[in-house]
């Protein structure tokens, strides 16, 4: 072999041993605490930030240097939300009014802008995907991103946009602007949500290229991937060091006692948001016919055909999740925006005949007890189920860190 090309290699091997070391040591500071007393902190911007999942993330709370300076939302209900945890620099109102408007407040400089430009216009669940004006609001993110002149930005959505043609006019706008882009959809289990929400990550850098560290490594493994119980993943190099099982169902919500009332409760969290519905007989009636973990619709229709809907018995194929219980010792499906409705998919509580509360959705999502939602149950629903789960976003933030901060090392 050339000597030339044996030194590239050997350089290569050395600089990603230095990476890998360098992630590893970044993650071990934030979750010691270590990284939030540093007193070198990055300004950060949050477009589209709904309640603030992804910024909350990115904060003290969860151990990192990151101080947001500015957001937006159009949804009045987020931009409260935001600003009762965050402080009051949440501005509600369309992003493109408030650029297009001369007297608005100026984009503050950051070091990195972060955000999930609405993503329906990609959703396989939007009928109408083709021509939805929704799928162009990455323009106005760009904007934000070029006068706040951040040098990392982070754009985040469902995992039908990577290889859309918007996904390509996203890499060529960002590039032009002199960022190196990389992507990947990231699963929320791998990174210790108790959930299996997958997401698509979109990350550019005009420091570093971020394909040398992005996606960031797994700090959890599935314990039944393909069927066998596992001691250790399969590929160690996908992973920190030492990582654990997936969490659950259990690990999230068995501490919770059973829920009281049906609205909103005066009462210290956990239990202000862990308030149950009032359904009718017929649904307890449905709950009842299937008490077993795992169960749906199938189960419901095969040993309760009387108790079962006529579309559903109609419909022969797809939906298994619809009015499913969630197994206690498995992660969570992904938590949508109307979970308290067990026919919107899988639902009901592994073992209480109830959908899962707000309180309980919430915890599924990894946001902490103590985080404040404002706005009726129906509104703080819709934040719970849009937002980035809290902890699958500070992973992502332990990546940006490194970028922001490699020319230091």
């Amino acid at each position: 072999m050339n000597s030339t090309i044996m030194k590239y290699e050997t350089k290569n091997k050395t600089d990603n041993h230095r990476l890998v070391r360098e992630e590893q040591r970044t993650y071990e500071l934030r979750t010691d605490g270590k990284l939030a007393r540093k007193r070198k902190r990055f300004r950060l911007i949050d477009a589209f930030a709904g309640a603030g999942g992804m910024t909350l993330g990115f904060s003290k709370r969860f151990g990192h240097a990151f101080d947001s300076v500015w957001a937006n939302d159009f949804n009045n209900y987020c931009v409260e939300t935001y600003n009762t945890n965050f402080g009051e620099h949440c501005l509600s109102g369309d992003i493109v009014d408030i650029l297009n408007d001369p007297l608005a407040n100026k984009i503050p400089e950051a070091d990195v802008v972060i955000g999930g430009p609405p993503c329906q216009g990609f959703s396989l669940l939007n009928k109408n995907r083709q021509g939805d004006p929704r799928k162009q609001l990455w323009r106005p993110y760009f904007e934000i991103v070029e006068r706040s002149g951040a040098k990392v930005f982070v754009m985040e959505n469902v995992p039908q946009l990577l290889g859309s043609f918007e996904h390509g006019e996203i890499i060529g706008t960002a590039e032009a602007m002199g960022f190196k882009v990389w992507g990947d959809v990231l699963c929320a289990a791998d990174y210790g949500v108790p959930q299996t929400r997958r997401r698509a990550f979109i990350i550019g850098c005009k420091l570093f290229d971020p394909a040398l560290v992005f996606p960031p490594r797994k700090t959890h493994f599935n314990p039944n991937n393909n069927g066998k119980q596992l001691s250790i993943p399969f590929n160690q190099n996908d992973f920190l060091q030492e990582p654990q099982e997936w969490k659950n169902v259990r690990d999230a919500i068995e501490d919770l006692p059973m829920p009281e009332g049906t609205e909103i409760r005066n009462v210290p969290p956990p239990l202000d948001l862990h308030f149950g519905r009032n359904p009718t007989e017929l649904s307890r009636k449905r709950y009842r016919a299937i008490p077993n973990e795992g169960m749906n619709r199938f189960d419901l229709q095969r040993i309760a055909p009387e108790l079962t809907p006529k579309c559903w018995i109609r419909k022969k194929s797809g939906g298994t999740d619809l009015f499913g219980r969630l197994w206690w010792d498995r992660p969570a499906f992904t938590i949508r925006t109307e979970f308290y409705k067990p026919e919107k998919g899988r639902y009901l509580h592994p073992k209480q005949h109830r959908p899962i509360t707000h309180r309980e959705a919430a915890r599924l999502q990894s946001f902490p007890d103590g985080f404040i939602f404002k706005g009726t149950k129906i509104e703080i629903a819709k934040q719970i189920g849009n937002a980035v789960p809290p902890l699958l976003a500070a992973r992502v933030a332990d990546v940006v860190y490194m970028l922001l901060t490699i020319k230091d090392h």
